[in-house]
């Protein structure tokens, strides 16, 4: 019987070109420039529409866990882009379209939910409806996750500690918001994740050589 080609103990078979992450960042960009090009008025009510806020899920509304991430309030500025396109991308190559996804969208929702249950009894009214939208959850989440493709030792400690170091700073912040807090724990969910990886897929997945 041939290996599974999406087992992550199996030989790696030949993959398809990983398009994905480009044509979700595209997508997303091109709603951005959509909205943009909206009334005032309407723009606010679809952003606030497809919020993760707190008055939101409070209502019920969950598939703003999907929605939010389809929806930027502005055009991504070109670095980030590339970056996340980056970042999607290998993470497509080395374990699929369908993990990518998976963890993505794990770690968008996960860390929307955990930011929720702390903010839902105290937060004021401006938080409660904030506009809270946006790919940078999911980002964060693949980015820890894609530390596994690091090669073992040292390197790969060193990328997850020096991550979640920057991710800390600005939680620690006076002027820290929701979202700073929302970024440190989808991070740590992906190097969360990546340990799972570890674990589970030995030496047999993709790496990222540094030769």
């Amino acid at each position: 019987m041939n290996p599974s080609p999406w087992s992550l103990t199996s030989p790696w078979p030949a993959r398809p070109l990983p398009l994905g992450g480009a044509l979700y960042t595209a997508g997303v960009q091109i709603g951005a420039h959509v909205l943009e090009r909206m009334p005032p008025a309407e723009r606010e009510h679809v952003l606030r529409d497809c919020s993760t806020n707190v008055d939101n899920l409070d209502s019920g509304r969950w598939a703003t866990l999907l929605n939010s991430a389809c929806v930027v309030e502005e055009p991504m500025p070109l670095p980030y882009a590339l970056l996340l396109v980056a970042v999607l991308g290998y993470a497509e190559y080395a374990y699929g379209a369908w993990w990518t996804a998976g963890v993505f969208l794990f770690g968008h929702a996960a860390a929307t939910l955990l930011v929720y249950g702390a903010l839902r009894r105290g937060a004021d009214r401006e938080t409660r409806r904030a506009v809270d939208v946006g790919t940078s959850y999911g980002f964060n989440a693949v980015l820890g996750a894609l530390t596994s493709a690091l090669p073992r030792g040292t390197v790969r400690n060193v990328a997850r500690a020096g991550l979640l170091a920057v991710a800390v700073r600005p939680v620690l912040r006076r002027e820290r918001t929701f979202t700073d807090a929302g970024h440190l724990v989808a991070l740590g969910l992906g190097v969360g994740i990546s340990l799972a990886v570890d674990c589970l897929s030995g030496s047999k997945h993709r790496k990222i050589s540094l030769a």
